[in-house]
């Protein structure tokens, strides 16, 4: 049942013309009517079916303008790099017994960083860290012996960009308190990215079908692109 607040939001939107995010923005923002900084939120529905097999594309962007969100990072790793991680930020470090309490369900992280050296250790907890998506991996920069420049880029502004098995990637490009200028920039940096995966993918066509935008407790509307991808 909508509340009172979401009926008094306009209808039927995402059937609208597709328009640009500079136009978009003020709209969005103006139906951010919570009392919370609401998320500005972007779902592309990408074309993942292809002759070879489905397209999955898992990766990470650094947002130039953050994500305004506050990341608990934790940190696996050798007692040699522990001084490390922790003066990068980390808010969690641990080598062995870490992993015990990880085994054991203990998991108030939302990013967890692992040393190569670690990673054969925390590999035994893939049923554990995989369905919640905190498994270290190389191509995501999280398993990694530089652990000041993963500690950083996690609590500064990354973002995972990750379709499911039905073609679809949500993903937010920060606040409603965010300038206009910040969260197109945030756009531009997602969408550069999803140019490299397209290339990397070698994709036959447009990679990206639909797009639309969002807040937490919005209504969408059609996100018109700058350029095809």
């Amino acid at each position: 049942m909508s509340s009172k607040r979401f009926k008094k939001l306009p209808e039927k939107t995402s059937e609208l013309p597709a328009e640009t995010v500079e136009k978009l923005l003020s709209v969005i923002k103006k139906n951010c009517t919570t009392k919370f900084d609401e998320s500005i939120d972007i779902n592309f529905h990408i074309n993942n079916k292809q002759k070879k097999g489905e397209v999955n594309i898992r990766t990470v962007v650094n947002l130039p303008g953050g994500t305004g969100k506050n990341i608990k990072v934790a940190v696996v790793c050798e007692d040699t790099k522990s001084s490390e991680a922790k003066s990068a930020g980390a808010d969690i470090v641990g080598g062995d017994d870490f992993i015990e309490k990880i085994k054991d369900g203990e998991m108030n992280f939302e990013k967890l960083i692992c040393t190569p050296a670690m990673m054969i250790k925390l590999s035994k907890l893939g049923k554990v860290l995989g369905p919640k998506g905190l498994m270290p991996n190389p191509k995501l920069g999280s398993v990694t012996d530089d652990l000041k420049k993963a500690v950083t880029d996690a609590k500064s502004g990354q973002a995972e960009i990750r379709n499911d098995k039905d073609g679809n990637i949500g993903v937010s490009i920060g606040k409603k308190s965010f300038s206009d200028e910040k969260l197109t920039k945030n756009l531009s940096a997602i969408l550069e990215t999803l140019e490299k995966e397209k290339s990397n993918n070698t994709i036959k066509g447009d990679l990206i079908r639909s797009a639309f935008i969002t807040s937490t407790m919005g209504v969408s509307y059609r996100l018109k692109l700058g350029k095809s991808i």
